[in-house]
């Protein structure tokens, strides 16, 4: 025995209210020293009895900066008993409540110009904001003041200056009712609308790394998507171009997962190497629909491998026994940011050997001086032919030792502590994942990929939603709370998706149904578009419009384009009618803020191009139209609607009215392609077939 003294034993924590949350970033919060709220009326009565005011902080659950934060102020006991003395403190997940996050980012971008999470918001009782920021060090540094010295700063102001508190709410609530009560401008869009948008933001394209602009340097599907429709409209190669070396740069840089499938967040420089390495179920779902679009448009059948990749990675780690998809992986494991995914040669070397060893490192860039912190991100610098020319081995083997490699590095990597896992299924994500699982099987003909698409549309449409509404998150066995535009629009344009990919009309009815609650409850009569909340939401400071693309679609450009593909469909004038107001409310934003509306211009060239509205007539069981249905599928047709009826049949199959007693050719199968109400001569051979398409 040694003389040391028997330490007593450590006094465990006392949980906060977080601890009874859904939300795993919440509960994550659950042992702080703080006193936090989640957002409720408890929290906002209390804040008014007291008169104190709130400190909002918003964060998700992947955050790399969050987590910083929570370890250097949140867990700090100084830190926390200011913030417990002087302020009524409210944690959010942002993920879970889009609509305070919409609000209160909207609300420090008007303040500072910039934000990002965590979001740090002081608010009156009342919920009026008056300043805030994004992430405060616990000192000094960089140009940002201390959190506690924030903290004190705003503790006096409100105590001291309630008048100048006063006028900054005034202030900053009639900047957020202007943004939400945008009316149609003067402007009109035309034909020249979408080219000159995508010309425009080709003016930031990076001609060396590819991406929009420099570091920090984030996927923009919905830009690199547009491209595509332009290539199509234009022919012009240099669209083509910027899609094909964009995503070839991306496809052997840090930022895409060379082992395991998927991609983290976005890159913190330029050449797409380090990123930050959250992996988010919206990146993936979205990057999946734009390589396979690629890979259409383009001919390029690498990319069909990086979007397969996505898919083995979704269907492996974020898929829920029930068939759902979980909102993301953490950008740390054992409290370090991308420890999972990290590689030094001595690792290398005890996984693979000798032989195989110098092949990884020359393929994988590992060195001993590192590329990330003195260790390592995988990334390809060379083909696999080029590793066949250093090593003087064929080439076909060179590619299966890579193959060997990649296999043996990721039962290695199984082995670590993997980051964590946020397990809410949020609707809106789902639907962006069953999209671009739809679109997987159709361009690649994996069953596998229908099958995931339509468990997670079975969990949706039955855990989510009651037939008469939609809830956002699921958790626990528990959905809560009320769906928002986003959810709606992202399930609804899933279901069209699914439909395409299956021809079973239960999905556009599906759809149909939830476009119906939109209508009734979301839209903005007076001025055209959606809000972003319901009309018996909780009341807020603001009733926001979400017009501008993020990482994710903004609800009004999913909605636009879900309008268009049901009038495809339906034929009903209600659709397009409300369609118009929204491209006549954005119309000069499309032309001023083209990058922030990207999405919102491929609803426009719907709009202006008008749906192929390819009708296939013939027995459904026929194998022919199975091939012809394959076909398409590996077709890059954007703005497509299609339509399949069994000839002489009654059973409504939504065959577009100009089709209406047409019939089949020589008892061929045969196919129509209609636009704007007029249709072509009937067509008999694949062939044929094309040739009417590139008319």
């Amino acid at each position: 025995m040694n003389g040391d003294k028997a330490q007593p034993a450590a006094v465990p924590k006392k949980p906060n209210r977080l601890i009874n949350q859904q939300s795993p970033y919440l509960r994550q919060h659950a042992y702080n020293p703080v006193d936090w709220y989640p957002w409720g009326p408890e929290a906002l009565e209390r804040a008014r009895a007291e008169n104190k005011p709130i400190l909002l902080s918003i964060g998700y659950s992947a955050c790399h900066w969050c987590h910083v934060m929570e370890r250097e102020s949140f867990d700090d006991e100084e830190t926390a008993q200011l913030m417990n003395q002087f302020f009524v403190p409210i944690k959010v997940d942002r993920e879970e409540r889009p609509d305070l996050d919409q609000i209160y980012m909207d609300a420090v971008q008007l303040l500072s110009g910039r934000g990002g999470w965590p979001l740090t918001m002081f608010l009156t009782p009342d919920g009026g904001p008056f300043f805030g920021g994004t992430y405060f060090p616990p000192e000094d540094r960089h140009g940002l003041p201390s959190f506690k010295r924030v903290l004190r700063a705003v503790a006096q102001a409100y105590r001291e200056r309630p008048q100048e508190v006063a006028e900054n709410v005034g202030r900053l609530t009639r900047a957020l009712d202007t943004l939400s009560s945008l009316k149609a401008p003067g402007a009109e869009v035309s034909a020249e609308t979408v080219e000159r948008a995508a010309g425009a933001m080709a003016n930031h394209y990076d001609r060396v790394n590819g991406g929009i602009g420099q570091a920090p340097k984030f996927p923009n599907t919905f830009i690199f998507s547009l491209f595509l429709r332009v290539y199509r409209r234009t022919k012009q190669p240099v669209y083509a171009e910027m899609v094909r070396h964009t995503l070839s740069k991306m496809a052997k840089g840090g930022i895409h997962d060379q082992i395991g499938g998927g991609f983290h967040r976005y890159s913190v420089d330029a050449a797409w190497l380090a990123p930050h390495f959250e992996k988010m179920l919206y990146d993936n779902a979205l990057l999946a629909s734009l390589y396979l679009d690629a890979a259409r448009a383009l001919e390029e059948e690498q990319f069909t491998q990086v979007a397969r990749g996505i898919f083995e990675y979704v269907r492996r780690e974020m898929t829920s026994p029930e068939g759902g998809f979980y909102s993301s992986q953490d950008a740390d494991s054992e409290g370090e940011e991308g420890a999972f995914f990290l590689w030094t040669p001595e690792l290398v070397r005890a996984v693979l050997g000798d032989e195989l060893a110098p092949i990884a490192a020359r393929y994988f860039d590992v060195s001993e001086e590192g590329n990330f912190d003195g260790r390592n991100v995988l990334r390809r610098t060379i083909e696999a032919s080029d590793a066949a020319k250093l090593f003087a081995v064929e080439e076909a083997k060179t590619a299966a030792m890579v193959e060997e490699i990649r296999q043996k590095l990721f039962a290695a990597r199984e082995a670590r502590v993997k980051p964590g896992r946020d397990e809410k299924i949020l609707a809106a994500w789902n639907g962006l994942m069953i999209s671009a699982l739809a679109e997987g099987y159709r361009m690649l003909g994996e069953t596998r990929y229908l099958e995931a698409a339509e468990r997670a549309a079975k969990f949706v449409t039955t855990r989510l939603w009651d037939g008469n509404r939609l809830k956002r998150c699921f958790k626990d066995g528990v959905a809560q709370p009320n769906g928002y535009l986003e959810d709606y629009a992202c399930v609804a344009y899933a279901l069209i998706d699914l439909y395409e990919a299956t021809l079973t009309p239960d999905y556009l009815s599906q759809a149909r149904a939830l476009v119906q609650v939109v209508l009734d409850h979301f839209a903005d009569a007076q001025n055209g578009g959606f809000f972003f909340t319901a009309d018996d939401h909780e009341t807020l400071i603001t009733r926001s419009k979400p017009l501008f693309d993020g990482s994710t679609p903004s609800g009004n450009s999913r909605m636009c384009l879900v309008l268009l593909r049901l009038f495809a469909y339906f034929g009903e004038e209600r659709f397009l009618k409300e369609a118009e107001r929204i491209l006549a409310l954005t119309a000069s934003a499309m032309q001023e803020q083209p990058v922030a509306l990207a999405h919102m211009l491929e609803a426009l060239d719907l709009y202006e191009q008008g749906a192929d509205e390819i009708v296939l007539i013939g027995d459904d069981k026929a194998a022919a139209l199975e091939r012809w249905l394959e076909w398409l599928g590996r077709r890059y047709l954007p703005n497509r609607a299609i339509f399949a009826s069994a000839p002489g049949s009654s059973e409504h199959r939504f065959v577009p009215e100009q089709v209406a007693g047409k019939g089949q050719v020589g008892g061929h199968l045969t196919a129509y392609v209609c636009r704007r109400r007029t249709c072509s001569a009937p067509q008999t051979t694949l062939e044929g077939l094309q040739a009417e398409l590139e008319r």
